[in-house]
């Protein structure tokens, strides 16, 4: 019998699949804490033609999340280090840019050799803390649920780190002061896990710095003794102001949490990591290499 090269083909790319993705809810049932998205409102993405685009595409504007997901993308087996970076998307707590904040990151961590942990969590209302407790939950529940699955999903459990934008940079920054803080019942053997990150990234972090004074950190995110080592990356000209990532590293300096700050002049706010002609959108490979001096990536 003979067989054409584009049946083979065909029948190749339906047998292997583009990518391994493992998506699971993050609580059974009803998540804990107080119904977020108003009734008859159903999750969606809310980007109209009007919306910008960054370097030249849309960008993924998922509204109205009130049952929390986490998507895991392994690392690729030949280049897995066993690291795992739980991914926050920000959005000013209305809405994820869950392709620009998400997915892409998810592939480029991959590309280095360590699995991501996409976290789609609740919005709107749910955040911020301390006004509200249920994007904390989603973080720690999401930190949890990863270390569960170690054995299975072939990661390091003393190796899992977050990395959060604009919103997202806030939730982990909130997650590094209040890991420990039970924000939730307990649910199952998950939540025995500790939610503590072994590293974190904040990359044009908001909400840090005190609403009515600039060069003061908000309670609520000041670090701890127990804060992780923390990369930051920040542009002059960000609107959602530069001071929310300079007070935040100095609070880290005072309780001598190792940390690594890149200040750039252009670049604005929600870039993601899409490449264009500004420096800023290259810092990708500023993280690549901190993580590799940390010891993140060492397999």
């Amino acid at each position: 019998m003979r067989i054409s090269t584009l049946s083979l083909l065909v029948a190749l790319v339906i047998a292997v699949p583009a990518f391994s993705q493992t998506t699971m809810p993050l609580w059974p049932g009803t998540p804990p804490g107080a119904p977020n998205v108003p009734d008859g409102q159903q999750e969606h993405d809310t980007t109209s033609s009007s919306d910008d685009m960054i370097a030249g595409r849309r960008v993924a504007r998922i509204g109205f999340v009130s049952k929390p997901t986490l998507a895991f993308y392994p690392a690729p087996a030949g280049k897995n280090t066993g690291a795992t970076v739980v991914v926050f998307p920000g959005g000013a707590y209305k809405i994820l840019a869950y392709d620009l904040e998400g997915t892409e990151v998810c592939d480029w961590l991959n590309g280095i050799g360590v699995s991501c942990a996409l976290v789609k969590y609740r919005v709107p209302n749910a955040g911020p803390f301390p006004k509200y407790t249920e994007d904390l939950a989603d973080a720690q529940r999401a930190v949890r649920i990863v270390r569960q699955h170690a054995t299975e999903w072939q990661l390091d459990p003393h190796r899992v780190g977050v990395l959060g934008f604009s919103a997202g940079g806030h939730i982990v920054a909130v997650l590094d002061a209040h890991a420990a803080d039970a924000v939730y019942p307990a649910i199952d053997d998950a939540d025995k896990l500790s939610a503590r990150p072994d590293f974190a990234l904040l990359i044009y972090p908001g909400y840090l710095h005190q609403e009515n004074d600039l060069l003061a950190v908000r309670p609520e995110v000041k670090p701890v003794a127990l804060t992780p080592p923390s990369f930051l990356i920040q542009t002059e000209d960000d609107p959602v102001k530069v001071e929310n990532a300079l007070v935040y590293y100095e609070a880290l300096k005072q309780v001598k949490v190792p940390a690594e700050m890149h200040l750039f002049a252009n670049g604005g706010h929600g870039y993601g990591l899409r490449p264009t002609k500004l420096p800023v959108t290259h810092w990708p490979d500023l993280a690549a290499t901190w993580l590799h001096t940390l010891g993140i990536t060492t397999p």
